[in-house]
């Protein structure tokens, strides 16, 4: 099994009130292969200039990331972004966006990525999402969107929507989209244009997930500081599409219940560090422990009566 991710590659400069970096390597195909990797093979396409070198890509094959299908845009730049995190970290700023390569991308699939049996769709042009879409085999394809694309192409995006079986979003993503004032009327509208599931970030109230079958809630995992939130719903997705790519794709309620779990007890690493800078050291049994810390907060005891 593998599971193939485009999206962006980046260097990020981020502030928050627990320090800075001036530049380091970030982008939602980056976030998401990494935090994917500890569970399945994975492939990234996304394009890099000049100045993504062989430091960057050794982050990246030093766990075991293919990165065949990075494009290395020749005299090029690569994508980058600075933002500021006030001391409410759910409210971001951001001070600077400079697509460079990223403008012009058109991605390019080798036949393995094309033949990948789980794809996800990071935060792109939805013109390009489905293009990307029409070009893959995989028998489970997810994306992920943001509000600019809602306000500017909203019918492009609805007709991806309607091509993948998973749809990640924020709540505030997905009442913009759906007009609809509850994320449970908003989740039956999605669905109602072709995906499955949908799952629903909170930031640091947790994530959603809905299906035709059911309702699945989980909160988010407490941690006394949250460094940098940068990542955090890529880091959220790899786990959580690693997870199910190392199942065979399953899509039933209780594996993606797990895979939402595992999903969470990643971002919940990848917060409390800078950027990709938890992926250095953490390990898959820290990821087991913090699973099963979730297991043991949601867990409910029947009382007996009489």
């Amino acid at each position: 099994m593998s599971v193939v991710v485009v999206g962006s590659i980046a260097f990020d400069a981020v502030k928050t009130p627990f320090g800075e970096r001036e530049r380091m390597l970030g982008g939602s195909a980056v976030h998401f292969s990494l935090a994917a990797s500890y569970f399945s093979d994975v492939r990234v396409v996304g394009p890099v200039g000049d100045d993504f070198g062989e430091e960057e890509y050794e982050v990246l094959r030093a766990h075991g990331v293919n990165t065949d299908d990075v494009e290395h845009v020749e005299g090029g730049r690569t994508f980058f972004w600075a933002g500021e995190y006030e001391w409410n970290v759910n409210i971001r700023h951001t001070l600077d966006t400079q697509l460079n390569v990223f403008g012009d991308f058109q991605p390019k699939l080798s036949d393995g990525a094309k033949a990948a049996e789980v794809l996800f769709l990071a935060n792109i042009q939805p013109d390009l999402q489905r293009e990307v879409r029409e070009q893959c085999s995989a028998k489970l394809a997810g994306l992920d969107s943001m509000n600019y694309w809602i306000e500017s192409a909203r019918d492009s995006l609805r007709q991806t929507i309607a091509t993948v079986d998973l749809v990640l979003m924020n709540d505030d993503e997905v009442r913009q989209l759906t007009e609809e004032p509850t994320l449970l009327l908003g989740a039956r509208k999605i669905m109602e244009l072709g995906p499955r599931v949908v799952v629903v970030k909170q930031g640091e109230y947790g994530a959603s997930l809905f299906t035709e079958d059911g309702f699945f809630s989980l909160p988010s995992y407490p941690l006394e500081k949250v460094v940098d939130p940068t990542g955090a719903g890529d880091s959220f997705a790899g786990g959580f599409f690693g997870y199910l790519d190392a199942h065979g794709g399953a899509t039933d309620d209780a594996t993606l219940r797990r895979a939402m779990t595992y999903g969470s007890a990643v971002a919940s690493y990848w917060v409390e560090e800078f950027g990709c800078e938890t992926a250095e050291r953490l390990t898959r049994d820290e990821i087991e422990e913090r699973y099963e810390a979730f297991r043991a907060m949601t867990a409910v005891e029947g009382v007996t009566t009489g």
